[in-house]
């Protein structure tokens, strides 16, 4: 990274003297979420540490957050707090931050206080109607305007904002056309960012990410942000370009295996008096690594190209003919944070017809139920599995008829 003083200036007897505005562009923190059960507070807490050092080492003038700073609407306990502490800190570094709403958060949780707030240089924005009204930054260049469009529900927005349709284009094209008039009233120096948490053709998403499609349509078209300086996106979870200068940042961590590839971390922007200048990627800590294994038991507990995912959170399709007895705690004998277990056997595939409703009719629950092991597991059950099977069936019949 490159060093350079701040944007924002400080007064002295010899003036201003500073070049660029420098933005740390992150999103989709997803506080409180787990990984197949596992606990990320901690790899959480690490991220806000890297966080605020990359803001004191890298001279950070503001801080923008796209959405979805909770995993839900009413997150844990644990999670608030680490979002306080997050706050307190980056007050304490003298950086402007500025939180936008995501389709995760409660707007109306996350915006408690906010006019408060925002006089310890915490801007929250989770009203649509605050979406034409900017922070304003300063720097010897000019005003930084800085909107913050929080994630816009369709049916939240239509009525109030008159809207002709129940579409994402729509609310987001009607927060634009805010967004552009209130910066014709800006001085022309004036240079412009959009904090958006949406979907934009173009982008990748991957499996962790909640679908927000209305009428199943759940994408809005990039030239929606034609006319300002920087847009930063949030909502999908890995770091991609739409446009040189519109990009979502991505989560800090990874939240599902398929962004097992993803390189996480946060987009550092900085804006010069004609726009964006240079913007770079600054990599998060990596809490533990993800992979996605497949092949047969044997092979996968014996193969020395695996040593190097040993310690990784692991995804693993076993492709035996037979499903292995006890393979999960073998597995883990080798692969001690392996988490999801799933089963492809080989050259096996279905040549059943008819509807489930033809395949059970006539059959008894006992006949069903084995049916189903014998799919499961790809072979059938023994005398005294097929006897406790049969057992239960007999025991919820029994149950059904005292009822």
């Amino acid at each position: 990274m490159r060093g350079r003083r701040r944007g924002i200036p400080a007064m002295s007897a010899d003036g201003p003297s500073v070049d660029l505005m420098r933005i740390l562009h992150t999103s989709d923190w997803h506080l409180g979420r787990s990984f197949h059960r596992e606990d990320l507070l901690g790899a959480q807490g690490a991220f806000i540490d890297h966080l605020v050092e990359t803001v004191r080492a890298e001279s950070v003038d503001a801080v923008v957050v796209a959405g979805d700073i909770y995993d839900r609407a009413l997150p844990p306990v644990d999670a608030v707090q680490l979002a306080s502490e997050a706050l307190h800190r980056l007050a304490a570094e003298r950086v402007r931050v500025v939180l936008s709403s995501g389709n995760h958060d409660s707007a109306h949780r996350l915006g408690f206080a906010a006019d408060l707030i925002d006089a310890a240089g915490i801007h929250l924005r989770t009203d649509p109607e605050s979406a034409g009204r900017p922070v304003l930054l300063e720097d010897v260049h000019g005003p930084v305007a800085i909107y913050a469009i929080p994630y816009l529900e369709p049916d939240l927005v239509r009525e109030p904002w008159r809207l002709p349709e129940r579409t994402h284009s729509a609310s987001l094209g009607e927060a634009m056309h805010r967004v552009r008039r209130d910066l014709a009233t800006r001085p022309v120096q004036t240079r412009s960012l959009v904090m958006s948490h949406a979907f934009v053709t173009g982008g990748q998403s991957s499996d962790s990410e909640r679908d927000i499609s209305v009428g199943g349509v759940s994408q809005v078209g990039v030239k929606l942000y034609d006319g300002v300086d920087y847009v930063a996106l949030g909502h999908l979870h890995g770091r991609q370009q739409v446009l040189p200068h519109v990009r979502y940042s991505g989560s800090p961590l990874a939240y599902s295996f398929s962004e097992a590839g993803h390189h996480k971390g946060s987009w550092l922007v900085d804006l010069d008096g004609s726009g964006v200048d240079v913007v770079e990627f600054v990599p998060a800590p990596v809490p533990r690594g993800l992979a996605m294994l497949r092949g047969r038991l044997d092979v996968l507990l014996q193969d020395p190209r695996h040593a190097a995912v040993e310690e990784h959170w692991l995804h693993i399709t076993l492709t035996d003919p037979v499903r292995p007895a006890e393979a999960m705690p073998r597995l883990r004998g080798r692969f001690p944070h392996a988490l999801v277990l799933s089963f492809e056997p080989e050259g096996q595939g279905s040549d059943r017809t008819g509807s489930w409703a033809t395949r059970v009719e006539g059959r008894s629950d006992g006949e069903i139920v084995r049916e189903f092991v014998t799919d499961v597991r790809g072979e059938p059950p023994d005398a005294e599995e097929a006897a406790l099977l049969q057992g239960a069936c007999d025991a919820c019949r029994l149950e059904d008829g005292a009822a």
